[in-house]
């Protein structure tokens, strides 16, 4: 299964591509899709669905995992950045591929084993699990894949379960 894992932001959207077979992942690419600080939110906002577009193209992914928002502080931010996830999220919707939701708490007990584990343990676990040389670059790129593994496992767990 091609797993297409994505960091949603305005300025930054993470992403990740990783295929999923057995208990195995393997990093296939991973990025960012960048959008000026100074365009006009709307061109941002086309920006993401072009490069969103280029990605699906690209890559072909069975699936989609995105973070569920979880804002406690700027509330301009997370309007802002929610607007880009819908973008985000019906990009993929257009194109009939399944959307998957997954919470920074649940993304955190899927790759590090512990919901509280801090950033850099999640990143580091994200290397050892992808086998990669170093931890991905940038830190939206490496949230990316930790949600595409979340989704893995989870995945994992419900075909255990339909059994």
């Amino acid at each position: 299964m091609r797993i297409l894992g994505i960091d949603p932001g305005y300025a930054i959207v993470g992403f990740g591509v990783v295929e999923y077979a057995g208990a195995a992942f393997k990093a296939i690419e991973y990025g960012a899709l960048l959008t000026e600080a100074h365009t006009p939110f709307d061109r941002r906002l086309i920006s993401i669905d072009e490069d969103m577009q280029e990605v699906l193209r690209r890559f072909q992914p069975d699936c989609m995992a995105i973070e569920r928002l979880y804002f406690t502080t700027n509330q301009k931010t997370a309007i802002d950045v929610a607007q880009a996830r819908g973008i985000l999220i019906l990009s993929a919707a257009k194109k009939g591929i399944p959307i998957f939701e997954y919470t920074p708490l649940q993304v955190k007990q899927a790759v590090a084993g512990y919901g509280k584990a801090e950033k850099h343990q999640v990143m580091d676990m994200t290397r050892r699990i992808l086998k990669l040389a170093q931890i991905p670059k940038p830190d939206d790129a490496a949230d990316a894949l930790a949600i595409a593994i979340c989704h893995g496992h989870s995945t994992r767990g419900l075909m255990q379960y339909q059994r």
